[in-house]
């Protein structure tokens, strides 16, 4: 089997080439992203292999099914790039739903406690050995309100953390899990009762946006939001405003709504052009990363375990437990 693999990293290529060699699946590395002007790249490949940035729109996938490839493996989770209707009768798709919830959930924490407790700016102040303790004053977790939106394998790990910490959390999740003891409310009292909120939920037509002008109206002043899931769950510009009408009393970021076209490279020599992400980056209260929260070695190594086992489990039986399929 022969798979193209689009937007490589080089903490990608070690697990897929070791696995690939042991499976007799052969990889071809590419470090573009899948788009309209790259899916040429696939033509001669049994499938390809994607991650969050690459597109699989229409176009993508009709160009994909004319090449012969079968298959699209989603090293991630999330599948918001792919157009599942486009892809329905033609080639299978498939993701790894869970590579490593406790990274993400963790990941959240740190950003939280890094933002509270202004460690990022006391690690700058003591590199240069200022040793003042001006404006670095946070507050205790304890007794605070944590609203957290989902409640799938991260949001009930990072809830268990937050519990640990003896914050107060209220939940919120479309299907909420009846057999979990969770604190379930209405989205309209977590947003007027949460200190923080934190965003654990898929990217969908219903969550798109789930942050703007409307919903942090209703949030309390000075509250802190936090995003370690999909970049477009929050409207950046409302954000922007949010933070500058001092609504909202942080951000911690690790997505973004336009990071395709900045995340996972070095722009540090470059001028950016995106005004939002400029002025959110450029402001003492907002912490960005850039979709780092997967990133550790067991979230690695179980993203490419799983993804070598949908492929294997797909070439053999024609179908995977793991397939993604569009929904009326």
């Amino acid at each position: 089997m022969k798979i193209a693999f689009f937007d490589t990293k080089s903490y990608d290529k070690a697990s897929f080439e070791r696995l690939g060699i042991d499976n007799n699946i052969k990889f071809k590395f590419y470090e573009t992203k899948l788009n309209e002007d790259t899916v040429r790249l696939a033509s001669g490949f049994d499938g390809v292999c994607i991650f969050v940035n690459d597109t699989a729109s229409k176009a993508v996938i009709d160009a994909l099914y004319e090449y012969g490839v079968k298959i699209i493996i989603l090293r991630c989770a999330g599948f918001n790039n792919v157009d599942l209707k486009a892809a329905e009768g033609k080639i299978t798709v498939v993701r790894v739903p869970a590579y490593s919830p406790y990274a993400v959930a963790e990941h959240t924490m740190a950003l939280i406690l890094t933002s509270v407790r202004r460690i990022h700016k006391a690690f700058v102040r003591t590199k240069s050995f200022n040793f003042s303790l001006s404006d670095l004053t946070g507050f205790d977790l304890y007794g605070k309100a944590v609203g957290v939106i989902g409640t799938g394998k991260i949001g009930k790990i990072f809830i268990n953390i937050c519990k640990g910490f003896g914050m107060n959390v209220l939940a919120y999740d479309k299907f909420p899990d009846k057999n979990a003891d969770l604190n379930y409310v209405e989205l309209d009292e977590l947003f007027e009762k949460s200190d923080i909120i934190s965003l654990h939920c898929p990217l969908t037509d219903e969550t798109y946006h789930i942050i703007d002008r409307e919903s942090i109206g209703k949030m309390k002043r000075g509250v802190l939001l936090v995003n370690t899931s999909r970049g477009a769950l929050i409207d950046a510009d409302a954000l922007l405003e949010g933070i500058k009408s001092r609504k909202i009393g942080g951000a911690c970021l690790d997505v973004y709504e336009e990071e395709s076209d900045f995340f996972f490279e070095d722009y540090s020599s470059h001028i950016v052009e995106d005004d939002v992400l400029a002025r959110l980056i450029s402001m003492p209260n907002v912490l960005v990363t850039s979709h780092q929260a997967f990133l550790t070695e067991e979230a690695l190594a179980n993203i490419a375990q799983t993804s070598i086992e949908n492929v294997l489990e797909f070439f053999e039986t024609g179908k995977c437990k793991n397939e993604v399929v569009a929904h009326e």
